[in-house]
């Protein structure tokens, strides 16, 4: 199906379609790039039949959702202007569960479609070769055979993870031992080799072993091997976690923005979403059009 959007002359009313021109999507997505890394990474060969793309443009500006579903679970990116993501959610909310990932003006677009427990601003951070400050600190990479003791490590806390040999083999994760122990690794969240960038994440201690500098050990070493396969990674952080923020600035990375993190339950019902959008169709008059009031 082409890219077709367009606003008409009343202005009251948008268009949203399901996109799959990736050359029209990475264009309308490297506006908000680091933000939508995620989304950016979504276009790559082996993630592409896992995602929907929605867009929709409105007077101001375009925006994309994109729901998708691989790695550890489903996730919900939002890209571009709140009015035309919200159009787009409540015609299509996505899986029953998953994890947002938007800019704060989407904020009250995703609240009209999802319930969460707690919504993070995190600071958006950035490295890239040029950048990037290395430490010399040992680690070693992590291997499919190594899931037991990365499960076992993130467990340590009590929140269970379902790590399976595939996530570490497609990902990159890096860890530091103690006497065979594993007491700290640091991941991905994806990789977009399409467009160059990366989304560094899943950086954990163990709580007996923090302090020692293992977490910036591990960080360094999973950018390292990133900025040998894509130009820039990113990440995102609790600005109040100032030793986090301390061993990023070390590393090179440099805070390019804000972003959302949340696990989301959908709370509209699929009834109602049904109904919205046979309404939509009918005033697109056509299978692929779908118009919109906003």
């Amino acid at each position: 199906m082409a890219l077709s959007l367009r606003l008409d002359d009343t202005r009251d009313y948008v268009e949203i379609r399901r996109a799959d021109n990736r050359v029209d999507l990475a264009r309308t997505l490297q506006v908000d790039r680091y933000n939508a890394a995620y989304a950016l990474a979504q276009l790559d060969d082996d993630a592409w039949p896992a995602a929907e793309f929605y867009t929709c443009v409105t007077r101001a500006g375009e925006s994309v959702v994109c729901h998708s579903h691989g790695g550890l679970g489903f996730a919900t990116t939002l890209s571009g202007s709140a009015d035309g993501a919200d159009a787009i959610l409540q015609l299509h909310p996505g899986f029953p569960t998953t994890f947002a990932i938007a800019g704060l003006h989407h904020r009250q677009a995703l609240e009209r479609v999802y319930t969460f427990r707690q919504i993070n601003h995190m600071l958006r951070m950035l490295v890239t070769r040029d950048s990037f400050r290395p430490v010399n600190r040992p680690a070693q990479p992590m291997l499919a055979a190594h899931v037991d003791l990365l499960n076992r490590l993130y467990n340590a806390e009590g929140d269970p993870t379902h790590y399976r040999r595939e996530h570490i083999a497609e990902g990159c994760y890096w860890g530091v031992t103690d006497e065979e122990r594993l007491v700290a690794v640091a991941g991905t969240h994806a990789i977009g080799r399409r467009h160059g960038i990366a989304i560094l994440g899943n950086v954990f201690t163990h709580p007996r072993y923090r302090g020692r500098g293992h977490a910036t050990a591990v960080t360094s070493a999973v950018t390292s091997a990133l900025l040998e396969q894509v130009d820039e990674v990113v990440l995102s952080v609790n600005p109040d976690n100032v030793h986090a923020l301390q061993a990023y600035d070390r590393l090179g990375f440099r805070t390019v923005g804000w972003i959302i993190e949340a696990s989301a339950t959908r709370h509209t019902s699929t009834l109602m979403t049904a109904v919205r959008r046979w309404a939509a169709r009918r005033r697109g008059r056509g299978a692929t059009q779908e118009v919109v009031r906003t």
